[in-house]
């Protein structure tokens, strides 16, 4: 064993292999992994195998198809076959609910170059006689699913990697992990010391151990999963022998179960409700190669649906029931990436689809290690995805309700209870008591919507609108015309100090830094010039300033703030979180409002658009922004956590004679479509440059040699390949969900425009709705009807929602620049739910286009 290399990789499963392997092949041979057992001694050996590439995220979709690609590949290179059964596999629908689900899903998959199809139940049967179509309204085929023989698997990632040069040490346990004073590490072993530059978690079911070793809680939880084995069955052998083919996989959302040929026999598995977490706290060194004690009786309400559904399973013989523990995350991603505070220590863990993921995980990973970026948009998978709020006893919770809803549908007005309230600000009863219906964000309880009195509050989850949507009409009108009070205590908040702060904030920024009382709003890029950040900047005083920004970047902000600080302890940050809170007020009536509350002159001339001010409001010190994220005039008053009662309450009291309203999340989101204003994470992430994002004005080329620059000033030199757009759609009774294609009519000479790799455009009928049959090779030259012209997917949907006060369906999304500025109708269909529906670019917002308002 080396004393010293570049990198070691804690862990022998599929993970750790694939990381090693990608490392390898990316130029670090200098590398090592270390294993405590055997390879695939955690949970690896005893996995179903299956692989897909649909995932909710279709970022870690992209990544899910690369490794399924990827398998040809490691099985060239290592001479180590991975039994790869390409069988194709069917999501299966029984309610309109989960149809509608469907149709979501099978339209991500247009701009992912997916070749999905929406089938009838008696073409799934076809497929696996086994089922009762009876039992369903409709299906999903996708061709790019099937199964592969773990350990092999693994062990041709293993035999790839050692082939590019890795060294794999197994049956020597990693002890403890100390970092040293020029942040390398010495990885300490059963075997002795060895010291490295990198060191990279992929410990599985011991994730949690390795985290601890260098002081963090990683929100990871093993559940004991269960599937069995058939006895040969001839239905099996018959299909096999009559159409030369494997069946199918089918994914069973009602039954909570997924099935699979298994030799001439059935694979059933399932997430059943009752699921039981494994070893909750700690993971025993000494387990091994052995599977947990079987529990028919915990999944005898999965198994009582399956039998119903698929009756030809019921009439076999069980051969072997599996149940062994799997690691997950609290939302079933992967933890991957660098962890904040810590200088070169990587995460790759959680990776409870290893054998759908691996590849993926491996390769964003290597890239993030070697080029300093991942190469995709991987936040649907970042470590720093979760804050401190992630506890041991949430993720226990919050792990325990993910499993039992692993084939249940996310509606997107559906918020999860598992271990809430995590976080509450001190007007939490009083929302409660004003009959708000309280959502998580970050951690954090937050008013999303006010239910008229006499009524539940509770949201009637579904794709279309919903028992919301007059409230929030009545929200949004309120304030637009009177005035309305928002808790915005969900917002990231920052401290920057130092005399080196300014120097400090204009090399990370794209936008100069304010004079001080004043702000700005500035984009952050990456050093390839990629969107990593938007925030707002105060300058409050002599080398200080206060940042805000999304919370749920807090940590992901944190990290590449840290990894920029100069070296001479010029600057300081501090992360308030729930240390500072605050409330916003908008609408017309808001500055006769916050006059009330104040003694210092409030006028359009004392206190101007994007002022910041210091002063007490009703009594409190606080910190006053005038700009709110409505675009009307407005004000954000930030203050201590014990003062917010009193903040609020002055509020309410002197709001009353202009008819004041609380108004939610949901009511916010909806004026913002209004002005055209983009969200973190939806319209801004690290796949797009600041000019595609639309955010030209906030980029200042010549201020300075910012990071990113170079990248930044190639982009508008060239001018941006995409733009971000707003649509206002005309929708019916549901509106955009965000991840909806964008289909164009274009001319076929559009060079620039090209479809989704390896996938064609489907029919439609007149009434927009897709004609069932129309894959891809036959859709690639149907055109509907159209001589000059054919229908292509050129975009896709980032967010939208309806526009209360303007009435208007909006959306925002990506399309090609050169489509980007062109407003005629008949252009654009954005496609919901399994329609098509007319879709026209929205250049001026059709609130207040000249901004005048909110500058007033």
């Amino acid at each position: 064993m080396k004393s010293h290399v570049k990198a070691v990789v804690i862990g022998g499963g599929v993970v750790g292999c694939s990381v090693l392997y990608h490392l390898a092949k990316a130029g670090w041979t200098d590398i090592m992994l270390i294993e405590r057992s055997e390879l695939t001694s955690g949970s690896s050996w005893h996995a179903a195998g299956g692989f897909h590439t649909l995932n909710g995220d279709p970022n870690v979709a992209k990544l899910q198809a690369y490794t399924v690609q990827l398998y040809k590949e490691i099985e060239e290179l290592s001479g180590q076959s991975c039994s790869l059964h390409l069988t194709g596999g069917v999501m299966m629908a029984d309610t309109p609910e989960r149809m509608d689900f469907l149709r979501l899903a099978h339209a991500k998959g247009r701009y992912l170059g997916m070749d999905t199809e929406l089938i009838t139940p008696s073409e799934a049967k076809a497929m696996f006689p086994l089922m009762d179509e009876k039992n369903f309204v409709g299906a999903m085929w996708d061709p790019v699913e099937g199964h592969l023989d773990p350990s092999g698997t693994t062990i041709a990632y293993s035999k790839a990697a050692k082939k590019l040069g890795a060294e794999i040490v197994l049956r020597n346990r990693v002890v403890d992990l100390t970092q040293q004073p020029d942040g390398t590490w010495n990885v300490v072993t059963e075997q002795g010391t060895v010291h490295a530059e990198h060191v990279v978690n992929c410990g599985g079911l011991w994730a949690r151990e390795i985290g601890r070793m260098v002081g963090i809680e990683l929100p990871v939880l093993a559940m004991e999963h269960m599937y069995l084995l058939t006895e040969p069955m001839p239905e099996v052998e018959e299909f096999n022998k009559s159409t030369g083919r494997e069946m199918i996989g089918v994914l069973d959302f009602k039954g909570e179960i997924y099935t699979r040929q298994e030799r001439n026999g059935i694979l059933l598995g399932t997430y059943e409700k009752a699921c039981k977490p494994w070893s909750p706290v700690n993971t025993p060194w000494d387990f091994g190669h052995e599977l947990l004690q079987p529990d028919i009786d915990r999944i005898a309400p999965s198994l009582e649906i399956g039998f119903k559904h698929f009756p030809g399973i019921e009439k076999a013989g069980i051969k072997q029931i599996i149940n062994g523990p799997f690691t997950f995350a609290l939302d079933g991603n992967p933890l991957v990436g660098p962890v904040q505070g810590l200088t070169n220590f990587w995460c790759a863990c959680a990776v409870m689809a290893g054998f759908s993921q691996g590849g993926g995980v491996g390769l964003a990973l290597s890239n993030w290690m070697v080029h300093g970026d991942p190469g995709f948009d991987v936040w649907g998978m970042d470590v720093a995805r979760f804050g401190e709020w992630a506890t041991l006893r949430y993720t226990n919770a919050k792990v325990r309700e993910n499993y039992s809803r692993r084939f249940s549908i996310r509606f997107p007005n559906e918020e999860l209870p598992a271990a809430r309230p995590a976080q509450t600000t001190p007007l939490y009863d009083t929302m409660l008591a004003n009959n708000a219906v309280m959502g998580d964000s970050w951690g954090l309880e937050t008013p999303l919507w006010f239910a008229p009195k006499g009524t539940e509050p509770k949201d009637i989850v579904s794709f279309h609108r919903s028992n919301d949507f007059g409230p929030i009409g009545e929200e949004v009108r309120a304030t637009r015309e009177k005035v309305g009070v928002t808790e915005i205590a969900n917002f990231a908040k920052y401290e920057v100090s130092g005399s080196g702060a300014e120097d400090f904030l204009n090399r990370l920024m794209t936008n100069r830094m304010p004079k001080t009382g004043r702000i700005v709003l500035t984009p952050m890029v990456n050093e390839f010039g990629k969107l990593i950040g938007d925030f707002t900047i105060a300058k409050t005083g002599e080398d200080r300033f206060m940042i805000w920004g999304s919370s749920a970047a807090q940590k992901y902000h944190m990290r590449w703030f840290e990894k920029h600080l100069p070296k001479d302890r010029s600057v300081r940050i501090h992360r308030f979180d729930q240390t500072l809170v605050g409330l916003s007020i908008a609408g017309p009536k808001s500055r006769d409002l916050l006059q009330k509350l104040v003694d210092v002159d409030v006028s359009t001339k004392a206190f101007r658009f994007m002022d910041f001010r210091e002063m007490a409001v009703g009594g409190a010190p606080c910190m006053v922004n005038r700009i709110t994220y409505t675009g009307d005039l407005g004000y954000e008053i930030w203050m201590a956590p014990a003062y917010q009662r009193l903040v609020y309450k002055a509020i309410k009291e002197a709001g009353e004679e202009f008819g004041i309203v609380d108004f939610g999340m949901r009511a916010l989101l909806s004026m913002r479509l209004e002005k055209n204003f983009p969200t973190w994470f939806r319209e801004l992430r690290p796949i797009y440059g600041p000019f595609e994002g639309s955010m030209d004005r906030f980029i200042k080329l010549e201020k300075n040699d910012f990071i990113g620059r170079e990248a930044s000033a190639k982009e508008h030199t060239e001018g941006p390949k995409l733009r971000r757009v707003s649509f206002i759609v005309d929708a019916i009774d549901a509106d955009v969900m965000g991840d909806e294609p964008i289909w164009a009519k274009v001319s076929k000479d559009f060079g620039t425009v090209e479809k989704p790799h390896g996938y064609g455009a489907p029919r439609f009928d007149e009434a927009g709705k897709e004609v069932r049959g129309s894959k891809a090779a036959e859709g690639a030259s149907a055109v509907r009807g159209i001589v000059d012209g054919e229908w292509r997917v050129v975009g896709w949907v980032t967010s939208g929602g309806y526009a209360h006060y303007v009435q208007k369906s909006m959306a925002q999304g990506y399309v090609p620049a050169a489509l980007a500025e062109d407003e005629s109708a008949g252009l654009f269909e954005i496609e919901i739910l399994g329609h098509r529906r007319p879709a026209r670019i929205n250049i001026e917002p059709p609130f207040d286009p000249s901004g005048e308002k909110m500058r007033t």
